[in-house]
Order: C-alpha cells, then structure tokens, then sequence
C-alpha cells in the first residue's frame, strides 16, 4: 500500500511509542511504502530541530537521512490550495497526488477534517493501523 505520512506522523514515530511508531515499523519492513517530497523533509528537519526536542544537529540529520533512503521521494508538478487555515498542510496533498497514494496518514485537525480528497481517504494513524491490521488477516 502506498501512503504519505504527515510531519507530525513521522516525528511522533520517531521520539515516541504509539500508533505512528508502528507505522514507521511497516514502512521499514517494506509492508507498507511512504512517499514524501523534499519540502515535506525539510518541514520534518525544522520540526526536529526544535529546542524542545532536544537532538542533536548529528541526531536530526541521521535521521532525515534515513527518511531519504527509506522513503519514496516524489517532486509534486501541481501545487494546490486547498487548506485554507494552514496552507503548508497542501505540500502533504501535493506529494500525495503525486505519488498516487492510497492514503494520506495524519494527525493534523485540518486534513483529517478533508476526511478525502482526489479520491485519497486521509485518516488518524490508528484508524489506518486497525485498517491495514484487518486486510492483512
């Protein structure tokens, strides 16, 4: 299955247990497959980079390098304006469109709020998990 897991799904998968954690795990397995775009990447690094966080500069770069072996990077043609109230969340509906998902897996109130969009079901991370869980019994 293809996705495009939003910032705030791989940055909870990587600081914290949980939902998008086991996610992560999938894609890592090859179970499931994650397209991003460079400018998802960089929102994930700034993200990262945080005080709050408290990484390391090393601790952050190995990790989006890691998101750029494991993931699929796609370069979306079409810019959208959709989301009016965080204009940023349309770069995840660019990459998603672009990369042809299944679904786009989310946190953020304003995409889940979409519900789907172009055909592309966009849903929590444990709604997704309980989904994928019950097609691969």
């Amino acid at each position: 299955m293809k996705i495009v897991c939003d910032t705030n799904v791989l940055v909870s998968g990587i600081l914290f247990e949980g939902s998008p954690r086991r996610i992560l795990a999938l894609v890592s397995r090859g179970e499931v497959v994650n397209f991003t775009s460079p400018e998802l990447l960089r929102e994930v690094e700034d993200v990262l980079r945080r005080p709050k966080f408290d990484l390391r500069p090393a601790q952050v770069t190995g990790i989006i390098a890691l998101f750029g072996d494991t993931f699929e990077i796609v370069h979306p043609a079409r810019r959208v304006r959709v989301v009016t109230a965080d204009p940023a969340d349309d770069r995840v509906l660019e990459a998603a469109e672009a990369a042809a998902v299944a679904a786009i897996v989310s946190g953020d109130r304003h995409l889940l709020d979409l519900a789907k969009w172009e055909g592309i079901r966009i849903l929590p991370p444990a709604e997704f998990l309980s989904e994928w869980e019950m097609r691969s019994q």
